[in-house]
């Protein structure tokens, strides 16, 4: 496998699919993460291919004990004094320098939560081609030799579509923002796929960030790609959020239009936000956190 690796997306439904070739995963609320094992030590991959290992120091100790070769994808999570699984924390460490990111960790250590293996050591390679079940009993058995304390954990995952939609309906106060189903017999499949489908809790949806408004180092708002496909502008971002997103802008030439003829910078990249948008074309976007 080449570095960055592309990683799948569930696509958003009103609810879970039925049927006996379906597998259904919590969904936490944390920050998306490919942990790669290199014979020369441990790489952290964001969604959006960047490299985060400084950030997750604990997690890429950990990864240490996977035998070389191995990749996987999954989700780091940080959790409160009350046990609940913290996105605000899991953001506010991956925004911070290595030195805070080192004291971040050292008062609420992370936690690596795998929902699948896309590589596994020689003699295997890469197994994104195999279907779910492979991949997730390989999954399990791999870190079935992890040391007992590990903070690298196998998402929990059920057949059963009632159970999952009992840890829908009770599990939401924990941090648990969802449920995944995947098709059983699917490969991973890199993008936006119907293999994979996800229902929230969240009244948000996902969107890219095609362009901004204001200076790049201090943005106003975002023009961001919605699901239907029209630009449309945000609401004014607050100062934390667009301190956090103004890193990741990298403005082209030139100036690009929504549909209602509102100008903005157009930028290159894929930065994925959370946004609540209203129905109509003219209502308004609020961008939530940085994804």
């Amino acid at each position: 496998m080449d570095w960055p690796a592309s990683v799948a997306v569930a696509q958003s439904v009103p609810a879970l699919p039925t049927g006996t070739d379906w597998s259904y995963e919590v969904k936490l609320d944390g920050h998306r993460m490919i942990m790669w094992r290199t014979d020369d030590g441990i790489r952290l991959q964001a969604r959006s291919g960047r490299d985060v290992t400084t950030a997750w120091g604990d997690l890429a100790l950990a990864g240490h004990h996977l035998p070389a070769g191995t990749v996987l994808d999954g989700e780091a999570v940080i959790t409160t004094e009350d046990g609940r699984i913290s996105f605000e924390a899991a953001q506010a460490r991956a925004a911070s320098s290595p030195t805070r990111a080192h004291r971040l960790a050292a008062q609420r250590p992370a936690h690596y939560i795998a929902f699948d293996a896309l590589q596994l050591p020689p003699p295997n390679g890469d197994i994104r081609a195999r279907p779910y079940n492979e991949r997730r009993t390989a999954l399990l058995s791999l870190l079935a030799d992890l040391p007992a304390n590990t903070p690298i954990q196998a998402v929990s995952a059920t057949t059963d579509r009632n159970t999952a939609l009992t840890w829908y309906g009770t599990l939401h106060h924990q941090g648990v923002e969802g449920i995944v189903a995947k098709r059983t017999t699917s490969p991973y499949r890199a993008g936006r796929t119907g293999a994979w489908l996800k229902i929230r809790h969240a009244d948000t949806i996902e969107a890219t960030v095609a362009g901004f408004t204001g200076a790049t180092r201090r943005p106003r708002a975002l023009a961001v790609r919605l699901p239907d496909g029209r630009i449309a502008l945000s609401q004014r971002l607050p100062t934390a959020l667009a301190t956090r997103i103004a890193p990741r802008l990298v403005p082209q030439p030139g100036r690009a239009s929504t549909q209602n003829g509102a100008t903005y910078t157009p930028v290159s990249g894929e930065i994925v936000v959370e946004v609540v948008a209203g129905t109509t074309r003219h209502a308004a976007v609020t961008v939530v956190r940085l994804r």
